[in-house]
C-alpha cells in the first residue's frame, strides 16, 4: 500500500469498468435464473440457482460445476443484481446480508480496488503490494472534492475530514481499527500525508516564495510537517515489531491530535498513546521479532557507538529468543540511519538520543543477568555480575547495591523493614519486570518528547482532526486480560458508531421529511460495556478485578468465582458449559462469543515492580535514567505483592489522587477521556482488513474477512441500516431509470421529481410500507430495487424484440421497393433500347437526328435554361444579400438598444458614484473614531497584560506552594496507609484467631456427644450380642434361605432393570417413530397433493416427449424419402443431360447451318454497305472481336467439357449407390412426363390464343383509325359523364358507408354482448381454479398448524419424560440407599458371607453404571432440549414474520375493501348506462328492420367476436401465467401484496375497458340516429331474440361479477398459502423439466449430425424441385425457340441481350458475394459456438475473405468489360451478335443445366459420405479426432460456395430462358403484324399499279387527240414507273429485312408504336408513318392526270 510501482495506470486501482457492469448478458442471465448464495465451506459462499423447495430444505444447483445440493432455508441468502456489481458503496445493495458484502469486497479486491464504502465506513483490504494510488497527482486528485464526486480512498475519507472541519467549525476524528496486519499504520500514515500535503502552515506556505539565495528560510522550510512526517518513523522503531501476520505491527494504539488555525493550516500536534506490548521487550513467539529499535541498533551502531553502549552481537541476549530474524525488503542499518535522521529533524538532542539508546542497552542486558539456585535453600544467588555491572554502567547504578536489591530487598513488614531472600523464580520475575517498565517508561518519555516538539503554539489551535490507530476486535482461542481490554475500547468505538450512525440516519430522515420511529442502536451495546466496566450494582469485570487486587490471599480463581456469583446471571455473561472447558469466563460481545482466560490477572492488573531498584534508577546518577523514573512512589511493591500471597493485604489500593491506580483504572480512564473526545468530534471510520496469513497478494480467504468484517462491525452496521430503509435514489435518477415501467403514468410536459415519482409509485403499486418519498429522494426497504431492476429488464427485453421486429420489417420492404425500381428500370431500358433499335436504320430518323440539332428551337431551350440558371444565380444572391441586409439590421437593432441600456446603466452608475463618495465620508469619519477607540484599547490591552504576567506569576507559586503541599499530603498518606496496612493485618489474625477458638470449642464438644453415643452403643452391643447368640442358630438356618432368597431376588432385579431398559428404549424408539411418523403422514399427504400435479404435468410432458419422439420418427422417414427422391432426381437429371447432349448436338448442326448464313450475310452485306475506309474498319473490329468471341466461346466449350468429365466421373460411382430408387425415379419421372405433356398442351393453347389475339389486334388496328375521330368526340362527353358519376359514386359511397357504420355498430354490439359473456365464463372458471389452488393451500396450511402443533406436543411430551426420568433416577437413587443400608444390615448380620458381600458390591457399580448411563442421558435430552429451544426460537421467528404478513394482508384486504365498495358503484352507474343504451338499442332495431340484407355481414362479425374472445382467453391465459409466475417467484411479503394488486387492477382495467367500449357504443349510436328511418323493415325478427339474450347476459354479468368480488377476496386472503403451493408447483415442474432436457440432450446428441444432414437435405429437396421447374421450362422453351428459330433464324437476338446478360452475371456476383458475406457471418457463428475447430474456422474465414476480394476484383473486371462490351457491340450488326448470343445462350443454357444436375449429384454424394461419416462418429460416441472434424468443416464450406455459385448460375440461366422465352413471343407477334402490314401496303400498290394503268390506257387514248399532252403524260408516266421501280425495291428490301431478322424487344409485348419512348412523340411512328409513306408514293402519281 505504499508507493507508486513502475507506470502503472492509478486510475484501474480507483475506477470500476461501468461497462462490464451494465453488461446486459449479465443482466439476462441474473433474471433468467433464480441465483442465491449458498454457505460454502471453501468459499464461504457460492452463487446457485434454486431448482426445487423440499419443506425447510431447498435443492439448488451451484453456478460454478453444475453441481446439485439440500440447503436449508435458512442459511440462503439472496444476490444482488448485476448492477450492484462491485458498488462503491455497500449500503447502496438491495439485498445487505454477509455474502453479497463479501462477494463485493471480493469482486473490488481482485480487481485491485482495496477501497470501498459501507455506509459511513470506508473498509480497507490489504493488497500486501505497492499500488500507484498515493502520489502527488492523486492527492491533488482528490483535493476540494466531494466523497461522492470520486471513487472510495483514504484521501476522500481525509479530504471529507478536513472540509467538514473548515465548513462547519467541528472537530474530526478519524478512527482506523482492523486486526494485525491489517493496514491500519499504513492508512494512518496516508491520512497524514494528505494532511500535510493539503494544510501546510504559513511559514511553509510563504518559504516557497523566497529565493534560494537566503539560508535562513530554507532550514525552516515545511518544518512542522517535516517533522509531523517524521513522528511515525521514530514511533514505528520503537512501538512496532514483525508478528506472524505482520512485517511492521503497531504493538500500541495512537491518537494522533492535528492541531489546525482558523484558516486551515496545521499548527502543532499531539500523539496519546495506548496498551504497548510491553511483554514484547522480554520474550517472543516463534518466528516473530521484538521492537524494530533493539535490531536497528544492533545492526546500524558504529564501532564507538557499540563500545559506548556495550553492545554484543543478536545471539548473546536472551531477551532476542529467536536471533536476528531479517525483514523481507527492509535493512535495519539503513533503518536505523533513517530514525537517527527523524530524531534529528524532530529536534532530539545529541545527549538525548545517546540516552535512550543506553536505555534500550539495558533493557537487553537486562535479559542476560542469570541467577542461580543455592544448595541447601531456594534463595537465589548471582554466580557472576559482569553482566550487572555493564547494566549499572549503562543506567548510573552502584552494582552492590543493585545486586541486594534484587537479591535480598528490603521489605516492610510492620513497621520494620526487613531483608528478604528472593527464589530464582522470584528474581527472574523481578528483572524482567524492570526490564518492562524501563522500555514503557523510555516509550512514554519519547511520545511525550515528540508531542513537546510538536505542539509549537502555547495556544490551542482552532479545531482539530483526531486520527485513532488502534487494534481491532480479537478472538483467540484463549484470550487474557489485553483482549477484554481492546474488546472493551471496541465495543466503546462501536458504539459511537451506531450512535453517530443513527444520528446521521435521523438527520436525513429528518430532513427529507420522512416518518421515522426513535432508535438508538448505540443503546444495543449498552449490556455488554455495563458487564465489563460498570462500578457497582452489580461491579463489571474490571471492578471485581481491582477489588480482588485489594482483599487478603485473593487469587485469579476467587476473582473468577465472584465474577460469576455477581454476573453469573447477566445476559452477556456465560459460565463455562462444561468443567474441562479451559476458559474461566465467557463474553458476549457484538462481534462474537469471547472465552476468556484469567490466569494472572491480578499481577497484569497490578502491574508489581521491585520498589528497591525502583529508587536505585530514580536515585541514578544518569539524569535522563532518573528523570525516567521520578514517579517510583507511584508503583506496586514487592512487599504489597506478597501480601496478596503470603499476608493479609487490605486497602492498600483504596488510593487517594496522585496515589498508584491499577493497570485496569488508568486504561478505563484513558478509554473514557478518548470517548469524550470522540463524541465531541465528527467521527470518520476506516476499518482495515487482512486477506490472509500468507502475505500473499490477490489472494482472499473468506472465513477470514469474514470473522473480521463482524470483529469490526461492518455487518452490524448493515444489521442497522436494514432497520431504516438502506437504498436511497434521487427523484431525476429514480425517473430516468424506472419511467420505462410507467409509461403512461406522467403526463407530457414539465412536472416537479417528487410529483413524478409519487405518479410513478402510485401506478407502480408497491406496498406504503416499503418505500418512503422525501424532499429530494425516494427511500426503498432492502431487496425492492432489485424486484424493479428484474421488472424493467423484462421490459426492455419486450421492447427490443419489437424494435428489432420493425427494423427487420423496414429493411426487407426498403430491399423490396428497391427490387421493384430496379425491375421497372430495367422494363424501361429494355423498352427504349428496342424503340431505338427498330427507329435507327428508319431514313426518316436519321434526318430528324440530324435535323434537330439545327433547329433554332432546341438552342432556344438550351438559352432558356442557361437563361433560368442565370435567374437562380441571381435570385440566390438576392436572396443572400435580403439575408445579410436583415441581419445587419437585427444586429443594428441590438446594438442600439445596447447603447441604451448602457447609457441608463451609466446613469445609474453615476448616482451609485454619488452615493458611494457621501459612504466613502461617512466612513472616513467613522474611521477616525475607531481608530481613536483602538489606541484606547491597545494601551488597555497592555496594562491587562501586565496585569496577567503578575497573575501568573503569583499562580506560579501558588502552584509550587500546591505541590509541596500535594508531596506533604502524599508522605503523610503513605504513612496512612501503611499504618492502615498493619492495623488491618493485625486485625485480620486477631479474626483468624478467634474463627480458630470457636472451631475448637465446636470440635471439643462433638467429641464429648461422640464418647457419649459410643458408651451407649457399647451397652447395647453387649445387651445384642447375648441375643445375637441365641439368634445365630436361627440366623444359620435362616442363612440359606436368605441366601436363596437374595439369588432369586438379584436375578429378579436383573430381568426388571433389562426389562424396564428395553422398555425405555422401545418407549423411546416408539415415541421417536410415532413423531417420524406424524412428521413422514403430514409430508406424505403434502407430497401426495405435490406428486398428483407433478403426475398429471408428467403424463402431459410424457406424451409431448412421445409425440415429439413421433415426430422425430415422421422426420426421420421422411428424411429417408427425401434421400430417395433426390437419387431419383438424380438419375433423372442423367437422362435429361443425355437429351440435353443430343440437344446440344442439334445446337451444334443449327450452328454450322447459322454460320454458313453469317457468310451469306456478309456478302450481302458488302454488296449493301459503302465500302468507305471507315467502315472496312469497323468490319475488321467486328470481325476481330467475332474471331474473340468464338475463342472464348471456344474456351468455355472446353470448360463445360472438362466439367462434363468430372461430373461422369463421379455420377458413375452415384449411379452406382443409387441403382435402387430407380423405381422412386422412374415414378416420378412419369409424373413430370404428364405435367410436361400439360404444360406443352397450355403452351399450344396458349401459341393458339396469341395467334387468335394478333389477328384480332389488327382488325382493332383497322377499326381504332375509323375510330379515333369518334373517340375523340366521345373524349368530352365521356369525361362529363365520368365526372358526374364520380359524384354519384361519391354520394352511393357516403352512403354505403352509412350503412356500413350502422350496420357495424349493431355487430360491435352484438359482439360485446357475446365477449362480455365469455369474458364471465372464462372469469368464472378462473376463479374456480384459484379456489381449487386456495383449498389445497389451506389444506397445507393447516397441515403445517396441525404439525407445528404437534412438535409442541413433542416438545412437551421431551419435557414430562425428562422429569419422568429425573424421578427414576431419584428413586433409582433411594434404591440406591436402601441397597446400601440392607448391605450395612448383611454386613453386621453375615460377617461370613463375603460372597453375598461381592455380589451385593457388584449390584453397586451396576447400579453405578446406570447411573452413569442415566446421567449420559440426561445430557444427551439437554442437547435434544437446546435443539428443541433453537427449533421453537426458529419456529417462532417464523410465526412472527407470519403475523407481519398476516397484518400486511389485512391492510391490503381493508384497502380492497375500499376499492371494491368503489368497484360496486362503478358497477351501479354500468347497470344504469347500460339499461339506456338498451332503450336506445331497442329504438335502434326498431329502426333497423331494413339491414336484413346485411345479415351475412352479421355472421362475419360473429366470427370475428369469436377470435376477439380467443384473443382475449389468450391475454388472460397470459395474464394468469405472469400472476403464477410472480407469485412463484420468493421474495419478501410485500413483493406479493405488490402482485396480488397488480393482478387485481389488470381485471379492473378489463372492466374499464368494457366502460370505455360502452360509452363508444353510445357515441356510435348517436351517429346512426340519420339511418334509423333505414333501418326499420327487416330488424323487428331479430329484435326479440337479441333482447332476450342481451337481458340474460346482463343477469349473467351481474351475477358473475358478484361472484367475482367475492372471490376476489377469498384470493387475496388466502395469497400466501397460493404462493407457496406455486413455488412446489413450479420446483417440480423445474425438475421436471431437467429431467426432459435430459431426455432431450441425449436425443440430441444422437440424432444431431442426422439433423444437421436432413436439413441440408431439405435445402437441397428445395433447390432440386425449383431446377427441375426451371429446367422443364427451360426445356419447353428451348423446343420453342428450336421450332421457332427454323422459321426466323435471322431475326433473334441483339447485343442488347448480351449487356442484359452481363448485368445479369454482374448483379448475379453480386448476389453471390452477398451469399458468401452470409455464409460468412454463418461460418462466424458456428466458429464463435465450436471452440474445437476455433483455428481453422478462423483459417476458413480468411479464405474466405480472400475469395470475397478476388470475388470484388473478378467484379470490377466484368465491369470493365461490360463497358468495353457495350463500346464494341454498339460497332457490330444486328444480325452477327443475335447468332453469336443465339448460341452462347444455348450452350450456357446446356452447359449450367448440365453443370446444375452435376453440382447436385456432387452435393448428394457428399452428403451421403458426410452422412455416414457422422453416423459413425455418432456410434462411436464422438471418438473422432478435432483435425477430422474441422476437415469436414473445411469441405462443407466449399460445397456451400460451389453449391451458392451454382445456384446463382441456375436463377441466372432461369432468367436468361424465362426473357429469351418472352422475346421470342414478342418477336413472332412483331414479324407477324409486320407481314400483315407489309401485305396491307401491297394490296394498296397492286390497287394503285391498277389504276396507273386505267389512266395509262385513257392517256394513249387521249395521245390521239393531243400529241403535246401526249409527251407530258409520257413523262409522268417515266416518273411513275420509277416511283413504281422504287416501291418494289422497297418491297424487296422489306422482304430482305424479314429474312433476316427484324429489331428484337426483350420483356415487352407491346406494339412498336409503345415501345418507342426515347425522344418522347416525335419517336410515336413506326406504324402509321410506315403506312402513309407508300400511300404518299401512290398518291404522288395521279395528281398530273387530273
Amino acid at each position: 500500500m505504499a508507493q507508486r510501482s513502475g507506470q502503472e495506470d492509478p486510475e484501474r486501482y480507483l475506477f470500476v469498468d461501468r461497462a462490464v457492469i451494465y453488461n446486459p448478458a449479465t443482466q439476462a442471465d441474473w433474471t433468467a435464473k433464480k441465483l442465491v448464495w449458498i454457505p460454502s465451506e471453501r468459499h464461504g459462499f457460492e452463487a446457485a440457482s434454486i431448482k426445487e423447495e423440499k419443506g425447510d430444505e431447498v435443492l439448488v444447483e451451484l453456478a460454478e460445476n453444475g453441481k446439485k445440493a439440500l440447503v436449508n432455508k435458512d442459511d440462503i441468502q439472496k444476490m444482488n443484481p448485476p448492477k450492484f456489481s462491485k458498488v462503491e458503496d455497500m449500503a447502496e445493495l438491495t439485498c445487505l446480508n454477509e455474502a453479497s458484502v463479501l462477494h463485493n469486497l471480493k469482486d473490488r479486491y481482485y480487481s485491485g480496488l482495496i477501497y470501498t464504502y459501507s455506509g459511513l465506513f470506508c473498509v480497507v483490504i490489504n493488497p500486501y503490494k505497492n499500488l500507484p494510488i498515493y502520489s502527488e497527482n492523486i492527492i491533488e486528485m482528490y483535493r476540494g472534492k466531494k466523497r461522492h464526486e470520486m471513487p472510495p480512498h483514504i484521501y476522500a475519507i481525509s479530504e471529507s475530514a478536513y472540509r467538514c472541519m473548515l465548513q462547519d467549525r467541528e472537530d474530526q476524528s478519524i478512527l482506523c481499527t482492523g486486526e494485525s496486519g491489517a493496514g491500519k499504520t499504513e492508512n494512518t500514515k496516508k491520512v497524514i500525508q494528505y494532511l500535510a500535503h493539503v494544510a501546510s502552515s504559513h511559514k511553509g506556505r510563504k518559504d516557497h516564495n523566497i529565493p534560494p539565495e537566503s539560508p535562513k528560510p530554507v532550514k525552516h522550510q515545511g518544518e512542522l510537517e517535516r517533522q509531523l512526517l517524521q513522528a511515525n518513523p521514530i514511533l514505528e522503531s520503537f512501538g512496532n515489531a514483525k508478528t506472524v501476520k505482520n512485517d511492521n505491527s503497531s504493538r500500541f494504539g495512537k491518537f494522533i491530535r492535528i492541531n489546525f488555525d482558523v484558516t486551515g493550516y496545521i499548527v502543532g500536534a499531539n500523539i496519546e498513546t495506548y496498551l504497548l506490548e510491553k511483554s514484547r521487550a522480554v520474550r517472543q513467539a516463534k518466528d516473530e521479532r521484538t521492537f524494530h529499535i533493539f535490531y536497528q541498533l544492533l545492526a546500524g551502531a558504529g564501532e564507538h557507538l557499540k563500545s559506548d553502549l556495550l553492545l554484543e552481537g543478536f545471539n548473546n541476549y536472551r531477551f532476542l529468543s529467536n536471533g536476528y530474524i531479517p525483514i523481507p525488503g527492509q535493512q535495519d542499518k539503513d533503518n536505523f540511519q533513517e530514525t537517527m535522521e527523524a530524531m534529528h529533524i524532530m529536534g532530539f538532542s545529541h545527549d538525548e538520543i545517546l540516552s535512550m539508546l543506553k536505555v534500550v542497552s539495558s533493557v537487553l542486558q537486562f535479559g542476560n543477568i542469570s541467577f542461580k539456585k543455592e544448595r541447601n535453600t531456594d534463595q537465589a544467588s548471582m554466580p557472576e555480575n559482569t553482566v550487572a555491572q555493564k547494566l549499572c554502567h549503562l543506567l548510573g547504578m552502584n552494582v552492590m547495591e543493585f545486586t541486594r536489591a534484587i537479591l535480598t530487598p528490603r521489605i516492610k513488614v510492620g513497621r520494620d523493614y526487613v531483608q528478604k531472600a528472593q527464589t530464582k523464580e522470584q528474581a527472574d520475575f523481578a528483572v524482567e519486570a524492570l526490564a518492562k517498565a524501563t522500555y514503557e517508561r523510555l516509550f512514554r518519555w519519547l511520545v511525550h518528547r515528540i508531542n513537546k516538539a510538536l505542539d509549537r503554539t502555547k495556544r490551542q489551535g482552532a479545531s482539530f482532526i483526531g486520527i485513532l490507530d488502534i487494534a481491532g476486535f480479537e478472538i483467540f482461542e484463549l484470550n487474557s486480560f489485553e483482549q477484554l481490554c481492546i474488546n472493551y475500547t471496541n465495543e466503546k468505538l462501536q458504539q459511537l458508531f451506531n450512535h453517530t450512525m443513527f444520528i446521521l440516519e435521523q438527520e436525513e430522515y429528518q430532513r427529507e421529511g420522512i416518518e421515522w420511529n426513535f432508535i438508538d442502536f448505540g443503546l444495543d451495546l449498552q449490556p455488554c460495556i455495563d458487564l465489563i466496566e460498570r462500578p457497582a450494582n452489580p461491579p463489571g469485570v474490571l471492578a471485581l478485578l481491582d477489588e480482588e487486587c485489594w482483599f487478603p490471599k485473593a487469587t485469579d480463581k476467587t476473582f473468577v468465582e465472584k465474577l460469576v456469583q455477581e454476573q453469573g446471571t447477566h445476559s452477556k455473561f456465560q459460565k463455562p458449559r462444561q468443567l474441562k472447558d479451559k476458559a474461566d469466563f465467557c463474553i458476549i460481545h457484538y462481534a462474537g462469543k469471547v472465552d476468556y482466560k484469567a490466569d494472572e490477572w491480578l499481577m497484569k492488573n497490578m502491574d508489581p515492580l521491585n520498589d528497591n531498584v525502583a529508587t536505585l534508577l530514580h536515585q541514578s546518577s544518569d539524569k535522563f535514567v532518573a528523570e525516567l523514573w521520578k514517579d517510583v512512589d507511584r508503583i506496586v511493591g514487592l512487599d504489597q505483592v506478597t501480601g496478596i500471597t503470603e499476608t493479609a493485604f487490605g486497602s492498600a489500593y483504596k488510593t487517594k489522587k496522585g496515589m498508584f491506580r491499577t493497570v485496569g483504572q488508568l486504561y478505563k480512564e484513558s478509554l473514557t477521556k478518548l470517548m469524550a473526545t470522540l463524541r465531541n468530534t465528527n467521527p470518520n471510520f476506516v476499518r482495515c482488513i487482512i486477506p490472509n496469513h500468507e502475505k500473499r497478494a490477490g489472494k482472499l480467504d473468506p472465513h477470514l474477512v469474514l470473522d473480521q468484517l463482524r470483529c469490526n462491525g461492518v455487518l452490524e452496521g448493515i444489521r442497522i441500516c436494514r432497520q431504516g430503509f438502506p437504498n436511497r435514489i434521487v427523484f431525476q435518477e429514480f425517473r430516468q431509470r424506472y419511467e420505462i415501467l410507467t409509461p403512461n403514468a406522467i403526463p407530457k410536459g414539465f412536472m416537479d421529481g417528487k410529483q413524478a415519482c409519487e405518479r410513478m409509485i402510485r401506478a407502480l403499486e408497491l406496498d406504503p410500507n416499503l418505500y418512503r418519498i422525501g424532499q429530494s429522494k425516494i427511500f426503498f426497504r432492502a431487496g425492492v430495487l432489485a424486484h424493479l431492476e428484474e421488472e424493467r429488464d423484462l421490459k426492455i427485453t419486450d421492447i427490443i424484440i419489437f424494435f428489432q421486429a420493425v427494423c427487420r420489417g423496414y429493411l426487407a420492404r426498403k430491399a423490396f421497393a428497391k427490387k421493384q425500381q430496379q425491375l421497372s428500370a430495367l422494363k424501361i431500358l429494355q423498352r427504349n433500347c428496342a424503340a431505338y433499335l427498330k427507329l435507327r436504320h428508319w431514313q426518316w430518323w436519321r434526318v430528324f437526328t440530324k435535323v434537330k440539332p439545327l433547329l433554332q428551337v432546341t438552342r432556344q431551350e438550351e438559352e432558356l435554361q442557361a437563361k433560368d440558371e442565370e435567374l437562380m444565380k441571381v435570385k440566390e444572391k438576392q436572396t443572400k444579400v435580403e439575408a445579410e441586409l436583415e441581419e445587419m439590421e437585427r444586429k443594428h437593432q441590438q446594438l442600439l438598444e445596447e447603447k441604451n441600456i448602457l447609457a441608463e446603466q451609466l446613469q445609474a452608475e453615476t448616482e451609485l458614484f454619488a452615493e458611494a463618495e457621501e459612504m466613502r465620508a461617512r466612513l472616513a469619519a467613522k474611521k477616525q473614531e475607531l481608530e481613536e477607540i483602538l489606541h484606547d484599547l491597545e494601551s488597555r490591552v497592555e496594562e491587562e497584560e501586565e496585569r496577567n504576567q503578575i497573575l501568573q506569576n503569583e499562580k506560579k507559586k501558588m502552584q509550587g506552594h500546591i505541590q509541596d503541599l500535594e508531596e506533604q499530603l502524599d508522605e503523610e498518606e503513605g504513612a496512612r496507609q501503611k499504618l492502615q496496612l498493619e492495623k488491618v493485618t493485625a486485625e485480620a489474625k486477631i479474626k483468624k484467631m478467634e474463627e480458630e477458638i470457636l472451631l475448637l470449642e465446636d470440635q471439643n464438644s462433638k467429641f464429648l456427644k461422640e464418647k457419649k453415643l459410643m458408651e451407649d452403643r457399647i451397652a447395647e452391643c453387649t445387651s445384642q450380642l447375648a441375643e445375637e447368640e441365641e439368634k445365630a442358630k436361627n440366623l444359620a438356618k435362616l442363612k440359606n434361605k436368605q441366601e436363596m432368597m437374595i439369588t432369586d431376588l438379584e436375578e429378579r432385579l436383573k430381568k426388571e432393570e433389562k426389562t424396564r431398559q428395553e422398555l425405555e428404549k422401545a418407549k423411546r424408539k416408539l415415541d421417536g417413530e410415532t413423531t417420524d411418523l406424524q412428521d413422514q403422514i403430514a409430508e406424505l399427504q403434502a407430497q401426495i397433493e405435490e406428486l398428483k400435479i407433478q403426475l398429471a404435468k408428467k403424463e402431459e410432458e410424457l406424451q409431448a416427449a412421445l409425440a415429439r419422439g413421433d415426430e422425430e420418427a415422421v422426420q426421420k422417414n421422411n428424411a429417408l424419402k427425401v434421400i430417395r427422391e433426390l437419387q431419383a432426381q438424380i438419375a433423372e437429371l442423367q437422362e435429361d443431360l443425355e437429351s440435353e447432349k443430343a440437344s446440344r448436338n442439334k445446337a451444334e448442326k443449327q450452328k454450322r447451318d447459322l454460320s454458313e448464313e453469317l457468310e451469306a450475310l456478309k456478302t450481302e452485306l458488302e454488296d449493301t454497305l459503302d465500302t468507305t475506309a471507315a467502315q472496312q474498319e469497323l468490319r475488321t473490329k467486328r470481325e476481330q472481336e467475332v474471331a474473340e468471341l468464338k475463342k472464348a466461346i471456344e474456351e468455355e466449350t472446353k470448360n463445360h467439357e472438362a466439367q462434363i468429365q468430372e461430373i461422369r466421373q463421379r455420377h458413375a460411382t452415384a449411379l452406382e449407390e443409387l441403382s435402387e430408387q430407380l423405381e422412386q425415379a422412374k415414378r416420378f419421372k412419369a409424373n413430370l412426363e404428364k405435367n410436361k405433356q400439360g404444360l406443352e398442351s397450355d403452351n399450344k393453347e396458349l401459341a393458339c390464343e396469341v395467334k387468335v389475339l394478333q389477328q384480332v389486334k389488327a382488325e382493332s388496328e383497322h377499326k381504332r383509325k375509323k375510330l379515333d375521330a369518334q373517340v375523340q368526340e366521345l373524349t368530352a362527353k365521356v369525361t362529363e359523364g365520368e365526372r358526374l358519376r364520380v359524384e354519384l359514386a361519391e354520394k352511393a359511397n357516403k352512403l354505403q358507408n352509412e350503412l356500413d357504420n350502422v350496420s357495424s355498430l349493431l355487430e360491435e354490439a352484438e359482439k360485446k354482448g357475446i365477449k362480455f359473456a365469455k369474458d364471465a365464463a372464462s372469469l368464472e372458471s378462473q376463479l374456480q381454479d384459484t379456489q381449487e389452488l386456495l383449498q389445497e393451500e389451506t389444506r397445507q396450511k393447516l397441515n403445517l398448524s396441525s404439525r407445528i402443533r404437534q412438535l409442541e406436543e413433542e416438545k412437551n411430551n421431551l419435557q414430562e419424560q425428562q422429569e419422568e426420568e429425573e424421578e427414576a433416577r431419584k428413586n433409582l437413587e433411594k434404591q440406591m440407599l436402601a441397597l446400601q443400608s440392607q448391605l450395612a444390615d448383611a454386613k453386621k448380620k453375615v460377617d461370613d458371607d463375603l460372597g453375598t458381600i461381592e455380589g451385593l458390591e457388584e449390584n453397586k457399580k451396576k447400579l453405578l453404571k446406570d447411573m452413569e448411563s442415566l446421567s449420559q442421558r440426561l445430557e444427551e435430552k439437554a442437547m435434544a432440549y437446546d435443539k428443541l429451544e433453537k427449533t421453537k426460537n426458529r419456529l417462532q421467528q417464523e410465526l412472527d414474520d407470519l403475523m407481519v404478513d398476516l397484518d400486511h394482508q389485512r391492510q391490503i384486504v381493508s384497502n380492497l375493501e375500499k376499492k371494491q365498495k368503489k368497484f360496486d358503484q362503478m358497477l351501479a352507474e354500468e347497470k344504469n348506462i347500460s339499461a339506456r343504451y338498451a332503450e336506445e338499442r331497442d329504438r335502434a332495431e326498431a329502426e333497423a328492420r331494413e339491414k336484413e340484407t346485411k345479415a351475412l355481414s352479421l355472421a362475419r362479425a360473429l366470427e370475428e367476436a369469436l377470435e376477439a374472445k380467443e384473443e382475449f382467453e389468450r391475454q388472460n391465459k397470459q395474464l394468469r401465467a405472469d400472476m403464477e409466475d410472480l407469485m412463484s417467484s420468493k421474495d419478501d411479503v410485500g413483493k406479493n401484496v405488490h402482485e396480488l394488486e397488480k393482478s387485481k387492477r389488470t381485471l379492473e382495467q378489463q372492466v374499464e375497458e368494457m366502460r370505455t367500449q360502452l360509452e363508444e357504443l353510445e357515441d356510435e349510436l348517436q351517429a346512426t340516429e340519420d339511418a334509423k328511418l333505414r333501418l326499420e323493415v327487416n330488424m323487428q325478427a331479430m329484435k326479440a331474440q337479441f333482447e332476450r339474450d342481451l337481458q340474460a347476459r346482463d343477469e349473467q354479468n351481474e351475477e358473475k361479477k358478484r361472484m367475482l368480488v367475492k372471490q376476489v377476496r377469498e384470493l387475496e386472503a388466502e395469497l400466501e398459502d397460493e404462493r407457496k403451493q406455486r413455488a412446489l408447483a413450479v420446483a417440480a415442474k423445474k425438475k421436471l423439466e431437467m429431467d426432459l432436457k435430459d431426455l432431450e440432450g441425449q436425443i440430441e446428441a444422437a440424432n444431431k449430425a442426422r439433423d444437421e444432414a436432413i436439413k441440408q437435405l431439405r435445402k437441397l429437396q428445395a433447390q432440386m424441385k425449383d431446377y427441375q421447374r426451371e429446367l422443364e421450362e427451360a426445356r419447353a422453351s428451348r423446343d420453342e425457340i428450336f421450332a421457332q428459330s427454323k422459321e426466323s433464324e435471322k431475326k433473334l437476338k441483339g447485343l442488347e441481350a448480351e449487356i442484359l446478360q452481363l448485368q445479369e452475371e454482374f448483379a448475379a456476383s453480386e448476389r453471390a458475394r452477398r451469399h458468401a458475406e452470409q455464409e460468412r457471418d454463418e461460418l462466424a457463428d458456428e466458429i464463435a459456438n465450436s471452440a474445437s475447430g476455433k483455428s481453422a474456422l478462423l483459417d476458413e474465414k480468411r479464405r474466405l475473405e480472400a475469395r470475397i476480394a478476388q470475388l470484388e476484383e473478378e467484379l470490377e473486371e466484368e465491369q470493365s468489360n461490360m463497358e468495353l462490351l457495350n463500346e464494341r457491340f454498339r460497332k457490330t450488326t444486328l444480325q452477327v451478335d443475335t447468332l453469336n448470343s443465339e448460341l452462347a445462350g444455348e450452350r450456357s443454357a446446356a452447359q449450367k443445366s448440365e453443370n446444375a444436375r452435376q453440382q447436385l449429384e456432387r452435393q448428394n454424394k457428399e452428403l451421403k459420405a458426410k452422412l455416414q461419416e457422422l453416423e459413425g462418429s455418432v456410434k462411436s460416441k464422438f471418438k473422432a479426432t478435432i483435425s477430422t472434424l474441422e476437415a469436414k468443416i473445411v469441405q462443407l464450406e466449399e460445397q456451400l460456395e460451389q453449391e451458392a455459385k451454382e445456384r446463382a448460375a441456375a436463377n441466372k440461366l432461369v432468367r436468361r430462358t424465362e426473357k429469351k422465352l418472352k422475346e421470342v413471343f414478342m418477336q413472332v407477334e412483331d414479324e407477324r403484324r409486320h407481314a400483315d402490314q407489309y401485305k396491307e401496303q401491297m394490296e394498296k400498290a397492286n390497287a394503285r399499279m391498277k389504276q396507273l394503268k386505267r389512266q395509262l390506257e385513257e392517256a394513249e387514248e387521249e395521245a390521239t387527240r393531243a400529241n403535246a399532252s401526249r409527251r407530258k403524260l409520257q413523262r409522268e408516266l417515266d416518273d411513275a414507273t420509277e416511283a413504281n421501280e422504287g416501291l418494289s425495291r422497297e418491297v424487296s428490301t422489306l422482304k430482305n429485312r424479314l429474312r433476316r431478322g427484324g429489331p428484337i424487344t426483350f420483356s415487352s409485348s407491346r406494339s412498336g408504336r409503345r415501345q418507342l419512348h426515347i425522344e418522347g412523340a416525335s419517336l410515336e411512328l413506326s406504324d402509321d408513318d410506315a403506312e402513309s409513306k407508300g400511300s404518299d408514293v401512290n398518291e404522288a402519281q395521279p395528281a398530273p392526270a387530273e
